[in-house]
């Protein structure tokens, strides 16, 4: 963000999509995803009346009346629907794997360590992520690093609106109290990017290689967050 001679101002917060941008996909496929899927139907077994899973499972049945909730859970499975409770549900069983240790959340090389440089310079840090909040703050607190959701000041999930929202993104300002041009949305995901600027904010594309993001044609984008930091002014990690 220029001021007005030309320097460059940095954000004062940066929101962060997760999958494709901070995690790479193919943790959040073939590890995250897979797991839930063999342990839905115990889980429901043993959780069907608590009384948040009992909600989420009568969202599922507004979404599919009469219809067993494990065949609409999988349905949803099979075209990664961006569904409250769905997502609900799979944030809990992943609670337990992350608990019992058979999960490890997995970053990007660069992001913990450049995350850290940003925060100790001022830069506040926000997530947006279609996973729920549970969910997101179980990857940071349970990375390679240790517990790091202390880097993370807010978590925002589809209970603020779709990804591909400008009222989403709008309503994260609000929350934030922050003008949306002072906030800078990365993702690599061309039509959130296209909201995130359609509702006034800073908006860059991670176009990671290992996972064969295609370069959007009206976003800056940048190959890690080292470059996000050149760009935009923030601090690097010492």
């Amino acid at each position: 963000m220029p001021d007005p001679i030309g320097a460059i101002v940095p954000p004062a917060l940066v929101l962060l999509d997760i999958e494709g941008t901070i995690a790479p996909i193919r943790f959040v496929h073939d590890v995250l995803f897979p797991f839930a899927r063999v342990r839905l139907s115990g889980f429901l077994s043993r959780h069907a009346d608590d009384p948040d899973v009992a909600a989420a499972l009568v969202d599922l049945g507004r979404i599919a009346p009469g219809a067993p909730p494990l065949d609409t859970l999988h349905a949803l499975m099979d075209r990664d629907a961006k569904i409250a409770p769905l997502k609900f549900i799979q944030g809990r069983i992943w609670a337990e794997g992350f608990a019992e240790g058979a999960l490890q959340s997995q970053f990007y090389p660069e992001v913990l360590p450049v995350l850290g440089a940003w925060q100790r310079a001022g830069t506040r840090l926000a997530i947006y992520s279609s996973g729920s909040r549970q969910a997101q703050r179980l990857l940071f607190a349970h990375s390679a690093e240790g517990d790091c959701t202390g880097l993370i000041e807010a978590f925002f999930d589809t209970n603020v609106g779709g990804k591909r929202e400008i009222g989403s993104y709008a309503r994260i300002a609000k929350q934030l109290a922050l003008p949306p041009g002072t906030i800078l949305f990365l993702s690599d995901v061309e039509a959130e990017l296209d909201a995130a600027a359609g509702a006034g904010m800073m908006a860059c594309q991670l176009v990671r290689a290992s996972d064969g993001t295609i370069p959007a044609t009206g976003h800056p984008h940048d190959e890690d967050l080292t470059g996000v930091a050149h760009r935009y002014g923030l601090s690097e990690p010492q």
